[in-house]
């Protein structure tokens, strides 16, 4: 089997350790035994909703209005046309 560098050893055993300390900290973690309200659990929804349609029209809005430049610059001269042979 190959020798790993140090520096990957170090940043495996850290890694390890890491991992190791989150299993122990989840299994010993006690319910916190509190209760949430109808109010607060449909805030956060609403909240969760909020946040996807906020990052769905952001993307929407980067997109819509390149697409929609093209779409006037690609519509000019055939206006252009139009409006010469009405003269």
């Amino acid at each position: 089997m190959a020798k790993l560098p140090e520096y990957f050893m170090t940043r495996l055993v850290t890694l390890r350790s890491t991992v190791c300390a989150a299993i122990v900290l989840a299994a010993t973690a006690s319910p916190a035994l509190a209760y949430i309200g109808p109010g607060v659990g449909l805030g956060a929804i609403g909240t969760v909703i909020a946040l996807i349609g906020a990052v769905f029209l952001a993307i929407a809005g980067f997109l819509w209005y390149p697409i929609k430049r093209m779409l006037r610059k690609g519509r000019k001269p055939a206006e252009a046309s139009r409006d010469n042979a009405d003269d």
